[in-house]
Protein backbone atom coordinates (compact mmCIF):
# COMPACT_ATOMS: atom_id res chain seq x y z
CA UNK A 1 0.00 0.00 0.00
CA UNK A 2 1.48 3.17 -0.79
CA UNK A 3 1.93 6.32 1.22
CA UNK A 4 0.20 9.01 1.47
CA UNK A 5 2.28 11.12 3.15
CA UNK A 6 1.13 14.86 3.79
CA UNK A 7 3.36 17.17 1.85
CA UNK A 8 5.26 20.17 3.77
CA UNK A 9 3.14 22.91 1.66
CA UNK A 10 -0.39 21.70 3.15
CA UNK A 11 0.76 21.27 6.36
CA UNK A 12 2.44 24.82 6.25
CA UNK A 13 -0.80 25.84 4.55
CA UNK A 14 -3.01 24.59 7.44
CA UNK A 15 -0.69 26.27 10.44
CA UNK A 16 -0.84 29.45 8.58
CA UNK A 17 -4.32 29.26 8.22
CA UNK A 18 -4.82 29.25 12.11
CA UNK A 19 -2.24 32.09 12.25
CA UNK A 20 -4.44 33.95 9.50
CA UNK A 21 -7.45 33.25 11.45
CA UNK A 22 -5.86 34.74 14.67
CA UNK A 23 -5.11 38.09 12.92
CA UNK A 24 -8.16 38.30 11.48
CA UNK A 25 -10.31 37.83 14.52
CA UNK A 26 -8.01 39.77 16.73
CA UNK A 27 -8.16 42.89 14.68
CA UNK A 28 -12.36 42.52 14.08
CA UNK A 29 -13.09 42.21 17.02
CA UNK A 30 -11.89 45.30 18.20
CA UNK A 31 -12.08 47.42 15.46
CA UNK A 32 -16.02 48.08 14.79
CA UNK A 33 -15.84 49.30 18.70
CA UNK A 34 -13.11 51.89 18.29
CA UNK A 35 -15.66 54.64 17.81
CA UNK A 36 -17.43 53.49 21.23
CA UNK A 37 -14.05 53.33 23.52
CA UNK A 38 -12.71 56.54 21.90
CA UNK A 39 -16.45 57.98 22.80
CA UNK A 40 -15.33 57.35 26.36
CA UNK A 41 -12.01 59.08 26.52
CA UNK A 42 -14.05 62.35 26.20
CA UNK A 43 -16.88 64.24 25.34
CA UNK A 44 -16.20 64.94 21.72
CA UNK A 45 -18.82 66.48 18.95
CA UNK A 46 -19.78 64.46 16.08
CA UNK A 47 -16.96 65.48 13.79
CA UNK A 48 -14.19 65.08 16.11
CA UNK A 49 -15.55 61.89 16.84
CA UNK A 50 -15.37 60.66 13.35
CA UNK A 51 -11.98 62.35 12.93
CA UNK A 52 -10.33 60.81 15.64
CA UNK A 53 -11.61 57.15 14.97
CA UNK A 54 -10.83 57.48 10.90
CA UNK A 55 -6.98 58.30 12.23
CA UNK A 56 -7.03 55.55 14.76
CA UNK A 57 -8.46 53.27 11.93
CA UNK A 58 -6.09 54.29 9.17
CA UNK A 59 -2.86 54.88 11.38
CA UNK A 60 -2.01 51.55 11.46
CA UNK A 61 -2.42 50.85 8.16
CA UNK A 62 -0.56 54.23 7.11
CA UNK A 63 2.52 52.58 9.15
CA UNK A 64 2.32 49.08 7.42
CA UNK A 65 2.42 50.84 3.90
CA UNK A 66 5.38 52.60 4.60
CA UNK A 67 7.09 49.45 6.22
CA UNK A 68 5.94 46.46 4.12
CA UNK A 69 8.46 47.00 1.45
CA UNK A 70 11.36 46.93 4.10
CA UNK A 71 10.00 43.96 5.92
CA UNK A 72 9.93 42.48 1.88
CA UNK A 73 13.18 42.91 1.44
CA UNK A 74 14.10 41.36 4.99
CA UNK A 75 12.03 38.74 3.79
CA UNK A 76 13.59 37.81 0.81
CA UNK A 77 17.39 37.60 2.34
CA UNK A 78 16.35 35.33 5.60
CA UNK A 79 13.12 34.19 5.43
CA UNK A 80 9.46 34.38 5.27
CA UNK A 81 9.07 32.57 9.01
CA UNK A 82 11.23 34.96 11.02
CA UNK A 83 9.20 37.77 9.29
CA UNK A 84 5.63 35.89 10.90
CA UNK A 85 7.31 35.49 14.07
CA UNK A 86 8.33 39.05 14.09
CA UNK A 87 4.71 40.17 12.73
CA UNK A 88 3.18 37.83 15.99
CA UNK A 89 4.96 38.92 18.32
CA UNK A 90 4.99 42.74 17.47
CA UNK A 91 0.97 42.53 17.46
CA UNK A 92 1.30 40.75 20.97
CA UNK A 93 2.77 43.30 22.37
CA UNK A 94 1.15 46.12 20.62
CA UNK A 95 -2.83 44.78 21.02
CA UNK A 96 -2.83 44.37 24.76
CA UNK A 97 -1.13 47.69 25.16
CA UNK A 98 -3.99 49.36 23.47
CA UNK A 99 -6.41 48.30 25.68
CA UNK A 100 -4.63 49.85 28.66
CA UNK A 101 -4.61 53.48 26.90
CA UNK A 102 -5.29 56.22 28.82
CA UNK A 103 -6.88 58.71 26.29
CA UNK A 104 -7.18 58.94 22.06
CA UNK A 105 -3.52 60.33 21.12
CA UNK A 106 -2.63 57.28 23.37
CA UNK A 107 -4.43 54.84 21.30
CA UNK A 108 -3.92 56.22 18.15
CA UNK A 109 0.05 56.05 18.78
CA UNK A 110 -0.11 52.71 20.12
CA UNK A 111 -1.87 51.27 16.42
CA UNK A 112 0.58 52.95 14.86
CA UNK A 113 3.51 51.07 16.21
CA UNK A 114 1.11 48.20 15.41
CA UNK A 115 1.25 48.88 12.24
CA UNK A 116 5.21 49.22 11.99
CA UNK A 117 5.58 45.35 13.34
CA UNK A 118 2.56 43.97 11.55
CA UNK A 119 2.37 41.80 8.60
CA UNK A 120 1.47 38.43 9.34
CA UNK A 121 -1.05 37.55 6.76
CA UNK A 122 0.67 39.20 3.95
CA UNK A 123 3.59 37.05 4.82
CA UNK A 124 1.73 33.77 5.30
CA UNK A 125 0.41 34.52 1.78
CA UNK A 126 3.88 34.51 0.19
CA UNK A 127 5.42 31.37 1.77
CA UNK A 128 2.69 29.70 0.66
CA UNK A 129 2.37 31.48 -2.56
CA UNK A 130 6.00 30.23 -3.19
CA UNK A 131 5.38 26.23 -2.68
CA UNK A 132 1.99 25.60 -3.48
CA UNK A 133 2.00 24.15 -7.14
CA UNK A 134 0.74 26.76 -9.76
CA UNK A 135 -2.31 24.34 -10.59
CA UNK A 136 -3.73 24.55 -7.11
CA UNK A 137 -2.51 27.97 -6.87
CA UNK A 138 -6.35 29.47 -7.15
CA UNK A 139 -7.98 27.29 -4.80
CA UNK A 140 -5.23 27.28 -2.14
CA UNK A 141 -5.00 31.19 -2.12
CA UNK A 142 -9.20 31.07 -1.85
CA UNK A 143 -8.96 28.57 1.32
CA UNK A 144 -5.54 30.91 2.85
CA UNK A 145 -7.98 33.64 2.32
CA UNK A 146 -10.97 31.98 4.39
CA UNK A 147 -8.47 32.00 7.31
CA UNK A 148 -8.69 36.05 7.44
CA UNK A 149 -11.90 36.04 6.77
CA UNK A 150 -13.21 33.33 9.25
CA UNK A 151 -11.67 35.16 11.95
CA UNK A 152 -12.77 38.63 10.68
CA UNK A 153 -16.99 36.93 11.17
CA UNK A 154 -16.28 35.33 14.49
CA UNK A 155 -14.36 38.32 15.85
CA UNK A 156 -16.71 41.27 15.47
CA UNK A 157 -19.66 39.18 17.13
CA UNK A 158 -17.25 37.87 19.74
CA UNK A 159 -16.15 41.38 20.70
CA UNK A 160 -19.61 42.29 20.53
CA UNK A 161 -20.50 40.10 23.09
CA UNK A 162 -17.31 40.58 24.99
CA UNK A 163 -17.19 44.74 25.12
CA UNK A 164 -21.01 44.48 26.02
CA UNK A 165 -20.61 42.52 28.93
CA UNK A 166 -16.93 43.37 30.00
CA UNK A 167 -16.03 46.75 28.52
CA UNK A 168 -14.09 47.87 25.53
CA UNK A 169 -10.61 47.21 26.72
CA UNK A 170 -11.14 43.41 26.77
CA UNK A 171 -11.36 42.32 23.15
CA UNK A 172 -7.68 43.91 22.75
CA UNK A 173 -6.23 41.98 25.38
CA UNK A 174 -7.97 38.66 23.45
CA UNK A 175 -6.57 39.98 20.65
CA UNK A 176 -2.82 39.84 21.93
CA UNK A 177 -3.78 36.54 23.51
CA UNK A 178 -4.99 35.23 19.90
CA UNK A 179 -1.23 36.57 18.74
CA UNK A 180 0.61 34.80 21.53
CA UNK A 181 -0.94 31.31 19.89
CA UNK A 182 -0.47 32.31 16.45
CA UNK A 183 3.84 32.88 17.25
CA UNK A 184 3.56 29.79 19.40
CA UNK A 185 2.05 27.72 16.24
CA UNK A 186 3.94 29.17 13.74
CA UNK A 187 7.40 28.59 15.85
CA UNK A 188 6.68 25.08 16.20
CA UNK A 189 4.75 23.24 13.51
CA UNK A 190 5.80 26.13 9.98
CA UNK A 191 9.13 24.80 8.20
CA UNK A 192 10.14 26.90 5.06
CA UNK A 193 13.30 25.16 3.08
CA UNK A 194 14.18 29.04 2.31
CA UNK A 195 16.94 29.65 0.21
CA UNK A 196 18.11 33.44 -0.15
CA UNK A 197 18.41 35.31 -3.31
CA UNK A 198 21.38 36.29 -4.86
CA UNK A 199 22.75 39.90 -3.60
CA UNK A 200 22.58 41.41 -7.17
CA UNK A 201 18.66 41.05 -7.32
CA UNK A 202 17.96 42.10 -3.89
CA UNK A 203 18.45 45.69 -3.71
CA UNK A 204 16.17 47.41 -5.98
CA UNK A 205 12.58 48.00 -6.64
CA UNK A 206 12.71 47.75 -10.36
CA UNK A 207 14.82 44.24 -9.77
CA UNK A 208 11.77 42.71 -9.04
CA UNK A 209 9.89 43.12 -12.02
CA UNK A 210 12.93 42.65 -14.37
CA UNK A 211 11.60 38.80 -15.11
CA UNK A 212 7.45 39.69 -15.10
CA UNK A 213 6.03 39.26 -18.23
CA UNK A 214 2.71 41.37 -17.78
CA UNK A 215 3.86 44.15 -15.15
CA UNK A 216 0.71 46.13 -16.30
CA UNK A 217 -1.52 43.62 -15.02
CA UNK A 218 0.48 43.65 -12.07
CA UNK A 219 0.94 46.98 -11.05
CA UNK A 220 -2.76 47.12 -12.13
CA UNK A 221 -3.57 44.71 -9.22
CA UNK A 222 -1.73 46.70 -6.90
CA UNK A 223 -4.17 49.67 -7.73
CA UNK A 224 -7.08 47.58 -7.69
CA UNK A 225 -6.04 46.42 -4.20
CA UNK A 226 -5.65 50.03 -3.02
CA UNK A 227 -9.20 50.57 -4.57
CA UNK A 228 -10.75 47.54 -3.10
CA UNK A 229 -9.81 47.78 0.22
CA UNK A 230 -10.73 51.60 0.28
CA UNK A 231 -14.05 50.69 -0.85
CA UNK A 232 -14.29 47.81 1.47
CA UNK A 233 -12.91 49.89 5.10
CA UNK A 234 -14.41 53.49 3.91
CA UNK A 235 -17.20 52.78 6.31
CA UNK A 236 -15.18 50.57 8.96
CA UNK A 237 -14.56 53.48 11.50
CA UNK A 238 -17.94 54.62 11.93
CA UNK A 239 -20.06 51.45 11.46
CA UNK A 240 -21.04 51.25 15.32
CA UNK A 241 -22.35 54.79 14.79
CA UNK A 242 -24.08 53.92 11.87
CA UNK A 243 -25.75 51.10 13.18
CA UNK A 244 -26.72 53.51 16.43
CA UNK A 245 -28.19 55.94 13.94
CA UNK A 246 -30.36 53.03 12.38
CA UNK A 247 -31.49 51.73 15.75
CA UNK A 248 -32.18 55.08 17.27
CA UNK A 249 -29.76 54.65 19.73
CA UNK A 250 -31.82 51.58 21.57
CA UNK A 251 -31.01 48.13 22.15
CA UNK A 252 -27.38 46.56 21.86
CA UNK A 253 -25.55 48.86 19.83
CA UNK A 254 -22.34 47.16 20.14
CA UNK A 255 -23.56 43.32 19.31
CA UNK A 256 -25.56 44.70 16.80
CA UNK A 257 -22.59 46.25 15.49
CA UNK A 258 -20.46 43.07 15.65
CA UNK A 259 -23.19 41.08 13.40
CA UNK A 260 -23.17 43.60 10.93
CA UNK A 261 -19.12 43.82 10.89
CA UNK A 262 -18.96 40.44 10.43
CA UNK A 263 -22.03 39.66 7.59
CA UNK A 264 -19.55 40.45 4.75
CA UNK A 265 -16.70 37.54 6.06
CA UNK A 266 -19.54 34.88 6.04
CA UNK A 267 -20.68 34.89 2.62
CA UNK A 268 -16.57 35.37 1.81
CA UNK A 269 -15.94 32.10 3.69
CA UNK A 270 -17.44 29.83 1.32
CA UNK A 271 -17.40 32.22 -1.59
CA UNK A 272 -13.88 32.75 -1.42
CA UNK A 273 -12.61 28.95 -1.99
CA UNK A 274 -15.51 28.42 -5.26
CA UNK A 275 -14.53 31.25 -6.66
CA UNK A 276 -10.90 30.60 -6.38
CA UNK A 277 -11.50 27.40 -8.08
CA UNK A 278 -13.59 29.15 -10.39
CA UNK A 279 -10.77 31.28 -11.29
CA UNK A 280 -8.28 28.12 -11.83
CA UNK A 281 -11.29 27.07 -14.78
CA UNK A 282 -11.82 30.21 -16.26
CA UNK A 283 -8.78 32.80 -15.57
CA UNK A 284 -9.03 34.78 -12.58
CA UNK A 285 -8.93 37.82 -14.70
CA UNK A 286 -12.68 36.94 -15.70
CA UNK A 287 -14.10 36.47 -11.93
CA UNK A 288 -12.11 39.75 -11.16
CA UNK A 289 -14.10 42.08 -13.21
CA UNK A 290 -17.27 40.25 -12.49
CA UNK A 291 -16.65 40.54 -8.77
CA UNK A 292 -15.97 44.58 -9.17
CA UNK A 293 -19.06 44.72 -11.20
CA UNK A 294 -21.26 42.67 -8.71
CA UNK A 295 -19.67 45.05 -5.95
CA UNK A 296 -20.73 48.49 -7.76
CA UNK A 297 -24.13 46.65 -8.26
CA UNK A 298 -24.30 46.34 -4.55
CA UNK A 299 -22.57 49.44 -2.86
CA UNK A 300 -24.84 52.15 -4.56
CA UNK A 301 -28.25 50.78 -2.79
CA UNK A 302 -26.81 50.87 0.60
CA UNK A 303 -27.02 54.81 0.18
CA UNK A 304 -30.81 54.35 0.62
CA UNK A 305 -30.89 51.83 3.87
CA UNK A 306 -33.14 52.84 6.59
CA UNK A 307 -33.06 49.62 8.23
CA UNK A 308 -30.00 47.53 10.11
CA UNK A 309 -31.71 44.33 8.49
CA UNK A 310 -31.49 45.69 4.94
CA UNK A 311 -27.82 46.95 5.81
CA UNK A 312 -27.13 43.22 7.08
CA UNK A 313 -28.57 41.85 3.50
CA UNK A 314 -26.61 43.91 1.30
CA UNK A 315 -23.18 43.48 3.50
CA UNK A 316 -23.65 39.66 3.17
CA UNK A 317 -23.75 39.93 -0.99
CA UNK A 318 -20.48 42.99 -0.38
CA UNK A 319 -19.15 39.29 0.83
CA UNK A 320 -19.05 37.61 -1.85
CA UNK A 321 -17.91 40.17 -4.09
CA UNK A 322 -14.96 40.45 -1.53
CA UNK A 323 -14.59 36.68 -2.33
CA UNK A 324 -14.13 37.53 -6.09
CA UNK A 325 -11.84 40.39 -5.12
CA UNK A 326 -8.78 39.71 -3.09
CA UNK A 327 -8.01 36.73 -2.95
CA UNK A 328 -8.47 36.71 -7.37
CA UNK A 329 -5.65 39.49 -6.69
CA UNK A 330 -3.36 36.71 -5.02
CA UNK A 331 -3.62 34.45 -7.35
CA UNK A 332 -2.78 36.31 -9.99
CA UNK A 333 0.35 37.76 -8.36
CA UNK A 334 0.85 34.45 -7.06
CA UNK A 335 1.29 33.31 -11.22
CA UNK A 336 2.96 36.68 -12.38
CA UNK A 337 5.88 36.38 -9.52
CA UNK A 338 8.85 34.44 -9.73
CA UNK A 339 9.80 32.90 -6.82
CA UNK A 340 12.66 34.45 -5.53
CA UNK A 341 10.68 38.26 -5.59
CA UNK A 342 7.26 37.03 -4.23
CA UNK A 343 8.04 38.43 -0.80
CA UNK A 344 8.57 41.78 -2.30
CA UNK A 345 5.57 41.88 -4.86
CA UNK A 346 3.28 40.30 -1.81
CA UNK A 347 5.03 43.44 0.39
CA UNK A 348 4.44 45.86 -2.26
CA UNK A 349 0.81 44.52 -2.50
CA UNK A 350 0.05 44.73 1.39
CA UNK A 351 1.51 48.46 0.80
CA UNK A 352 -0.99 49.22 -1.55
CA UNK A 353 -3.99 47.14 0.61
CA UNK A 354 -2.61 49.09 3.78
CA UNK A 355 -2.89 52.65 1.86
CA UNK A 356 -6.26 51.47 0.97
CA UNK A 357 -6.78 50.85 4.64
CA UNK A 358 -6.02 54.66 5.12
CA UNK A 359 -7.54 56.38 2.11
CA UNK A 360 -11.07 54.93 2.62
CA UNK A 361 -11.65 55.60 6.00
CA UNK A 362 -10.52 58.80 6.26
CA UNK A 363 -12.40 59.77 2.97
CA UNK A 364 -15.21 58.32 4.52
CA UNK A 365 -14.40 59.81 8.34
CA UNK A 366 -14.42 63.28 6.13
CA UNK A 367 -17.89 62.35 4.02
CA UNK A 368 -19.41 61.29 7.17
CA UNK A 369 -18.42 64.25 9.25
CA UNK A 370 -19.31 67.25 6.79
CA UNK A 371 -22.37 65.55 5.49
CA UNK A 372 -24.10 62.17 6.64
CA UNK A 373 -22.72 58.46 7.13
CA UNK A 374 -24.86 57.03 4.34
CA UNK A 375 -23.14 59.26 1.68
CA UNK A 376 -20.15 57.14 2.13
CA UNK A 377 -21.68 54.59 -0.04
CA UNK A 378 -21.72 56.73 -2.98
CA UNK A 379 -17.91 57.60 -2.56
CA UNK A 380 -17.45 53.34 -2.50
CA UNK A 381 -19.54 53.14 -5.56
CA UNK A 382 -17.35 55.40 -7.47
CA UNK A 383 -14.35 53.74 -6.18
CA UNK A 384 -15.60 50.77 -7.37
CA UNK A 385 -16.18 51.96 -11.01
CA UNK A 386 -13.04 53.47 -11.37
CA UNK A 387 -11.57 50.14 -10.18
CA UNK A 388 -13.59 48.35 -12.94
CA UNK A 389 -12.46 50.48 -15.97
CA UNK A 390 -8.75 50.72 -14.27
CA UNK A 391 -8.27 46.60 -14.36
CA UNK A 392 -9.79 45.78 -18.02
CA UNK A 393 -8.02 48.24 -19.37
CA UNK A 394 -4.23 46.64 -18.01
CA UNK A 395 -5.39 43.71 -19.23
CA UNK A 396 -6.38 45.04 -22.17
CA UNK A 397 -3.23 46.46 -22.92
CA UNK A 398 -1.14 43.40 -21.97
CA UNK A 399 -3.47 40.96 -24.10
CA UNK A 400 -4.45 39.26 -21.23
CA UNK A 401 -8.20 39.39 -22.07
Amino acid sequence: MMSTKTPQWQKNMRALWFGNFATGAGASMSLPFLPLFISEMGNFPKWQLTLYSGAAFAITFLAQAIVSPMWGNLADRTGRKPMLLRASIGMTISATLTGFSPNVWVLIAIRGIQGLFSGYVNNAYALVASEVPMEKSGKTMGSMTTGAVGGQLIGPILGGYLAGMFGYQIPFFVFGFMMFCAALITMFFVKEDFKPIPHKNKNSFKDAFINIDHRRVVFAMFASSLLIQSATNSINPIISLFVKQLMDNHGNVALVSGVIAALPGVATLFAAPRLGALGDRVGPQKVLLYGLAFSGIVFFPMFFVHSVWLLGILRFLIGIADAALLPVVQTVLTLESPANVTSRIFSYYQSSQAFGSVVGPMLGSLVAGIMDYRHIFLMTTILVIVNFVMVRSAYKKDNVL
